[in-house]
């Protein structure tokens, strides 16, 4: 892990590339994202596995928090998703709020160049790595359109999301596999994520270790699990305040 005392716009870079645009963090040894569709996972596990978009109905200010930025994919697919729902109900007044916890937050470039693979996001990949700041460092908060903002704390999230004045509706926990990135999965931080959830919100994710979910359930969430995304065996989700 990067010295906590240097700046992370200064902390070196630990990102690859492998199979061409395939991002890969040899800081934790892992894929930024599934191999078999990482787009396709974020339907699958973060927005289906949070009732996503059948909860956008509901109207107001949505917040999601997530844990990983990464590529920024989750968001784009989100956003994608949130479009074609706002203009398939366009009587239905809402603002999606993302927050997203990141460490090692990437250049616009490589942003642009993860995200290339899929044309069905070429919108929301543009206009994030236009809008993409040179500076990565602190909070950095995007007003993408009229109704889409997104927010990127740059730093540790252990110390990052209890200190959030805020409370999501959902959460994307999307670090590293647990075993490459334990900390991003602790009992601290998962209680962190459920002190910073609505009553009655939720959370997802494609990781099913047990002692995640033993986390999950000692933070306070009602957890569940189903298959996994492409053949994995399972993935966890769950609400707070449901029994």
């Amino acid at each position: 892990m990067a010295d906590p005392d240097v700046s992370v716009d200064h902390a070196p870079s630990p990102l690859q590339w492998r199979e061409g645009d395939m991002p890969y963090s040899s800081q934790f040894g892992d894929h930024f994202y599934c191999q078999t569709d990482g787009r396709l996972e974020c339907g699958y596990v973060f927005l289906d596995g949070n009732g996503l978009p059948e909860r956008w109905g509901a109207g107001g200010m949505f917040r999601i928090g997530e844990l990983g930025f990464g590529t920024g994919l989750n968001f784009c697919e989100t956003w994608r998703q949130w479009r074609l729902w706002r203009a398939a109900h366009p009587d239905r007044a809402g603002h999606l709020h993302m927050t997203s916890f990141e460490l090692f937050p990437m250049a616009a470039a490589e942003i642009d160049r993860a995200l290339s693979r899929w044309p069905e996001i070429d919108r929301e990949r543009q206009a994030l790595a236009a809008h993409w700041p040179d500076r990565r460092e602190g909070r950095i908060t995007l007003s993408l359109s009229d109704d889409v903002t997104l927010t990127v704390v740059c730093g540790r999230a252990e110390q990052d999301v209890p200190a959030w004045e805020h409370q999501a509706d959902a959460w994307f926990l999307d670090g590293f596999a647990p075993s490459k990135n334990p900390d991003m999965w602790s009992l601290s931080l998962m209680q962190a994520v459920f002190d910073h959830t609505a009553d009655g919100g939720s959370f997802a994710t494609y990781a099913a270790a047990g002692f995640v979910r033993r986390n999950l359930q000692a933070a306070g969430f009602a957890v569940n699990r189903r298959p996994g995304f492409a053949g994995k065996r399972e993935m966890l989700f769950g609400r707070k305040g449901v029994t």
